[in-house]
């Protein structure tokens, strides 16, 4: 039997950053380790996918030097210097959400650039690690990426630990980072139709794009429900389980989700949904739990909550429905067995050679 192999896995910046990408690789790294292996992290520069010329230079030695199979976090890998990537030895596992170019805002050049870049490192992967059918069908139909390369790695869940206590008025709990992509300009637009109804509401996020962060504030302050909005920033993991158990509807106006792990938290705490009908957000919402709406739609995204304060019994029914699609969702012990068995498959002729050459010795 073979044993569990030696890893490296490659991540920018700091591995605590709370976004959904980073939590997922954090669990991974975790649950590898957990299974035996001897998974060590590589630190690279927290820039990519835009580093400087001298950090790329770094992030190219650092790979070049790896000897164990390398799993490469998708902000790097979907932006590394193609050559650079070919000198590398190592046997390497992409991990990819959601494909660069596929990023909220980005200008028709630096998109082609990124599409440009991603493919080409594609076909330098060994297999390549992806969290839904969505973002495989994509590297599929796209980046021509052979499906038998790909392998999904749904995230796994937390279960809560607080039983649920709905606070009064209804609270509207969104979490998503304070980036153009999470749509939380929309939310706060879909709130403004809706000062006819008793509610609150609470948006939670890490404010990776500051000068966004800087102009949802602007639009709160400007809005004429501002004082039933909280933009509350980043929260700790207590206060976060404190307000999915107070909250009665998750709302995410998203522009665009390789997974959405977010919503498999508001599933795994039996929240109803209101979100888009983008990405692979009508994979991981099921339709029985949710409403979803096309992106950037505002008054279609009130009207979805509208219903959901105003119905109860549609609220109970997608209610019910979360809490049996949340019970059903698999932990992270699962996800790092998918990842380990990649892991091992890609090992394995290495592995091979060493056991032959230990044999003649």
């Amino acid at each position: 039997m073979t044993p569990p192999c030696d890893a490296v896995f490659a991540i920018p910046g700091d591995i605590a950053t709370l976004t959904g990408g980073y939590i997922y690789e954090r669990r991974l790294l975790e649950g590898l380790r957990a299974l035996g292996h001897d998974v060590r992290h590589l630190q690279l520069p927290a820039s990519f996918p835009d580093p400087a010329p001298s950090e790329m230079a770094a992030a190219v030695a650092a790979l070049v030097a790896e000897d164990r199979p390398l799993i490469v976090d998708g902000l790097v890998f979907g932006a590394i210097d193609t050559a650079g990537l070919a000198q590398v030895r190592a046997p390497i596992v992409a991990m990819i959400h959601h494909p660069l170019a596929m990023e909220t805002g980005l200008d028709p050049a630096r998109r082609a650039h990124l599409y440009r870049t991603e493919r080409d490192n594609l076909r330098l992967a060994r297999h390549v690690l992806v969290p839904s059918p969505h973002t495989r069908a994509l590297l599929t139909e796209r980046y021509g990426v052979p499906p038998d390369r790909i392998t999904i790695a749904r995230p796994g869940v937390e279960r809560p630990w607080l039983a649920p206590a709905p606070l009064t008025p209804p609270l509207i709990l969104s979490v998503g980072i304070l980036h153009p992509r999470k749509g939380h300009d929309v939310l706060i637009k879909a709130l403004a139709e809706l000062a006819d109804m008793d509610w609150q509401a609470v948006i939670v996020g890490n404010p990776w794009d500051r000068a966004h962060a800087a102009a949802l504030a602007r639009q709160l302050a400007e809005s004429p429900v501002s004082d039933r909005v909280v933009l509350a920033g980043r929260v700790d993991a207590e206060r976060l389980e404190q307000l999915y158990a107070s909250a009665s509807i998750f709302a995410l106006a998203t522009r665009y989700e390789g997974h959405g792990l977010v919503f498999d938290e508001a599933l795994a705490h039996g929240l109803p949904i209101v979100g888009c009908a983008t990405g692979a957000v009508p994979d991981t919402v099921p339709a029985a739990a949710g409403l979803l709406v096309p992106p950037d739609d505002p008054p279609a995204f009130a009207a979805a909550l509208r219903r959901l304060l105003g119905e109860a019994p549609l609220h109970a029914q997608l209610r019910d429905a979360a809490r049996r699609a949340g019970d059903a969702l698999p932990g992270w012990r699962e996800t790092a067995a998918v990842a380990s068995r990649v892991l091992e498959r890609c090992a394995l002729p290495r592995y091979r050679a060493i056991r032959s050459a230990g044999d003649r010795d």
